[in-house]
């Protein structure tokens, strides 16, 4: 029966009392977390919460303090370009694509480092995944759908091949029935090709049809852990809420925990 006992997976993504600072002080407070390798993890909470800078200190796009460990390497004093050639790759909110562009020119720009071959061959699988942007290959970006920006923003950042990928508020200001159909597409992703991915996200409905782990944050600290049962049920949607809300029993045991 031992063979059956299941092995706890690496840690692809490490984080050890990150702090992010702006001029009137921290908006990120020594957050701590470990992301599994081959799962998907989410950051839930309110705007402002901190969740965005956490995710760009991540990619390098923030001067942080504290330790950011990828794959068991410490990569605090890399630059964002080497940490994108290490394979985190970031997918900004508001998804950033070039509007001007086709949607082929801008996937090409998305694995601008690999050679053609390569780039061909993960173009042909980023359309399998996104047949709505497969239709529109030459069609200028700026002419898609939000929920097709979406996708192809997401597309883009699968073409560098990434180790994991770090995806800002995929849901933001689209329609819930496109939400379905976005992270409908991730989780097939991310079961196809074993993908490691962080989002932040402001709709746990939305975080929970996809991630395994979570964590709250509330002022940029971290206030809560939800694991994927609690993601799923009403409990723990309920707690994540509380913790969301600055609920007073949350707040006193984050301190308790602090």
């Amino acid at each position: 029966m031992s063979d059956q006992i299941e092995q706890p997976r690496a840690k692809i993504l490490e984080l050890d009392g990150l702090t992010v600072s702006y001029g009137a002080g921290p908006v990120v407070h020594g957050v701590t977390l470990a992301v599994d390798q081959g799962s998907v993890a989410g950051l839930l909470g309110a705007n402002g919460a901190g969740k965005s800078s956490t995710l760009r200190a991540i990619a390098g796009l923030e001067a942080a303090e504290g330790r950011v460990v990828f794959e068991g390497r410490d990569i605090s004093s890399l630059t964002v370009t080497q940490r994108f050639h290490a394979g985190i790759v970031y997918v900004p909110e508001g998804r950033a694509i070039v509007t001007d562009l086709t949607v082929e020119e801008n996937l090409t720009l998305g694995g601008y480092f690999v050679d053609k071959p390569t780039r061909s061959r993960r173009q042909q699988m980023v359309l399998e995944f996104f047949p709505e942007i497969a239709n529109r290959i030459n069609a200028p970006a700026g002419l898609l759908s939000g929920g097709e920006q979406q996708m192809l923003a997401i597309g883009r950042g699968l073409m560098s091949g990434p180790r994991l990928l770090l995806l800002d508020e995929p849901s933001l200001g689209l329609a819930p029935l496109l939400v379905a159909r976005v992270y409908e597409r991730l989780a097939r992703i991310q079961a196809e090709q074993d993908l490691s991915a962080l989002l932040v996200e402001q709709s746990f409905h939305a975080a929970a049809k996809l991630a395994t782990r979570a964590w709250v944050m509330r002022h940029g600290h971290i206030v809560g852990t939800l694991d994927a049962q609690e993601l799923r049920s009403r409990e723990g949607r309920q707690r994540a809420i509380d913790a969301y809300l600055g609920a007073r029993q949350e707040t006193n045991a984050a301190g308790a925990h602090a």
